[in-house]
C-alpha cells in the first residue's frame, strides 16, 4: 500500500507518494502533474522535467522522431509493443 506524506497547504506544493515498490512519486498539487524516481532527489527532478513540459516547454514530438524511436504507424490497441517499449 502506498503511502503519501503533504505540506501543510494541500493546493500548493508537493506530495511524496511512497509506492510499494520502492520509487517514490512527487505530484504538484496546484497542476495535478506526477512522476517518479529512485529517491526523492530524483522524483523531484523528474516532476520538474514533466511540469516544464506541462506548461509547453520543450519540442513536439516529429514523424521523424517516431520513425527513430521505432513507434511510426503504430496504433493504440496493437497487439506487440515496439522495440523501445519493452
Amino acid at each position: 500500500m502506498a503511502s503519501a506524506t503533504r505540506d501543510e497547504s494541500p493546493e500548493e506544493g508537493v506530495e511524496f507518494i511512497h509506492e510499494d515498490d520502492g520509487k517514490i512519486t512527487a505530484r504538484d498539487l496546484e497542476t495535478g502533474v506526477a512522476s517518479f524516481g529512485e529517491t526523492k532527489t530524483e522524483a523531484l527532478r523528474m516532476l520538474a522535467e514533466a511540469l516544464e513540459l506541462h506548461e509547453g516547454g520543450g519540442e513536439p514530438v516529429t514523424e521523424r522522431d517516431l520513425e527513430e524511436w521505432g513507434i511510426d504507424g503504430v496504433e493504440p490497441g496493437d497487439s506487440e509493443l515496439p522495440d523501445c517499449m519493452q
